[in-house]
């Protein structure tokens, strides 16, 4: 089995002990030789400074590109275009560029008076920057927004139309959802890389709830599998042995690089990385 790339998201710290947690998950992944990390963004710009504190430190740290989530909510354009200018200043040239979810409990995303109604037109923007590598999100499952799954690639059309380089997916939890996406969007004259997002599962009733909300499709045998695990205290082994499978699975179809939703959790992460082939390279660089 060819060994696969990898990338790991981490989201930023509210507190100290949340920033030793977030420090720990990088001390354990970097080794790896990850493709980069990406650092996330709260809901309505909730995070925004912490994003941009965590992705430049991560950045100093580790020696490794670093990825930082840029969304369109809660924000005019200038004030969107102020903070790529602030990733780049801080070495963050690589974002991964979203529309970002609904504020406020709302249901439907409502751009700012003055902001980026959607994330084609944010694309377009940081194109025009010529300075950073920008990433976008794809959905296998099609986007809880779209009308059809037609519609849905389409749209990722346009993305990279706009001026994607490469897109992550939403996570799924049978190959079969991303590799007759990776079909779809082929057949669609898409010919960017499309990395499979993976989560490993470290808690199902919350990996469930994430699913139902991101519109991912959850198979009937998976929450019979997790009722036998959790009846003979089998979780970890359970989410261990199926997220290393989905992974093994996907490099067999020809998958080169796999992108892993970590939770600031490294350790089932790392453990599937090992049995992918994927092992330390060099310890976690220090440099000031």
């Amino acid at each position: 089995m060819t060994t696969p790339a990898v990338s790991f998201e981490v989201f930023p710290p509210k507190t100290v002990d949340a920033a030793f947690k977030l420090w720990d998950t990088a001390q354990a992944l970097a080794p790896l030789a990850p493709r980069f990390f990406s650092v996330t963004y709260g809901a309505g710009g909730t995070t925004r400074d912490l994003t941009k504190d965590a992705a430049h430190v991560l950045r100093r740290t580790s020696g490794l590109p670093v990825s930082a989530h840029l969304t369109c909510v809660g924000a005019s354009v200038a004030e969107t275009l102020a903070e790529a200018e602030k990733f780049h200043a801080a070495g963050v040239t690589e974002i991964v560029a979203l529309r970002g979810d609904p504020q406020n409990d709302e249901t439907t995303f409502t751009p700012h008076p003055e902001g980026f109604k959607n994330s084609v037109e944010l694309i377009e923007a940081l194109a025009l920057l010529d300075k950073f590598t920008i990433r976008v999100g794809a959905y296998p499952d099609c986007h809880p927004d779209a009308t059809s799954q037609h519609a849905n690639i389409q749209y990722l059309k346009r993305k990279f139309d706009a001026g994607a380089h490469e897109a992550i997916t939403q996570f799924f939890f049978e190959p079969e959802q991303f590799l007759r996406f990776r079909d779809q969007c082929a057949a669609a004259g898409i010919d960017k890389p499309i990395v499979p997002g993976i989560l490993p599962v470290t808690n199902w009733a919350s990996a469930r709830k994430f699913a139902i909300r991101c519109g991912t499709k959850i198979p009937a045998w998976l929450d019979e599998a997790y009722r036998a695990a959790e009846r003979d205290g089998r979780t970890e082994l359970l989410s261990t042995s199926l997220c290393s499978e989905l992974c093994s699975d996907l490099v067999d179809e020809g998958v080169d690089s796999l992108h892993f939703y970590t939770l600031n959790r490294p350790d089932l992460t790392r453990t599937v990385c090992r049995a992918l082939g994927v092992t330390p390279q060099s310890a976690l660089s220090n440099v000031a």
